[in-house]
């Protein structure tokens, strides 16, 4: 169109344009109405656009969030088998401290055990189990014993 208009003298542009402006004179009213409903179209396509950005951001950060919160439970978890590892460490530790002790407790025990077990056999050689196995100096014993116990007896009996 535009060739057009500059290949056509100059006169019949003029008029023209003159045609144009008279109409747009006498509608002057519905003519703003027409351009505000254009720029209201303009405005809210322009809003559809700035809106579709908004939105994604809106829904990129609401995938952020759920990821934040995936990392966060991560990393809770990391901490809580840090400090579960340690407690295990820690029963490792004293379970192994109470097994060597357990054990120097058993050796000091049959440590023991053998020297009472000496002393006992002492006690056995010093008791003559074969004089006891005799019954007639069993019985002398017996007489002997209940002699003396008839002089303390006598003695008690005295005193009172």
């Amino acid at each position: 169109m535009a060739k057009a208009s500059t290949k056509a003298s100059p006169k019949a542009a003029a008029k023209k344009a003159a045609v144009k402006k008279a109409p747009a004179k006498a509608k002057k009213a519905p003519a703003k109405k027409k351009p505000a409903a254009k720029t209201k179209a303009k405005s809210s396509t322009k809003a559809k656009t700035r809106a579709r950005p908004k939105a994604i951001d809106t829904g990129r950060n609401a995938l952020l969030a759920g990821l934040g919160v995936y990392g966060k439970a991560y990393d809770q978890v990391l901490e809580q088998f840090a400090n579960l590892q340690e407690q295990v460490d820690e029963a490792q530790t004293r379970l192994t401290e109470r097994r060597k002790q357990a054990e120097d407790l058993y050796k000091s025990l049959v440590k023991r055990g053998t020297t009472v077990e000496k002393e006992a056999l002492k006690a056995l050689a010093d008791l003559e189990l074969d004089s006891l196995a005799d019954r007639s100096k069993l019985e002398a014993q017996m007489k002997k014993a209940k002699s003396r116990f008839n002089g303390l007896k006598t003695k008690l009996g005295k005193a009172a």
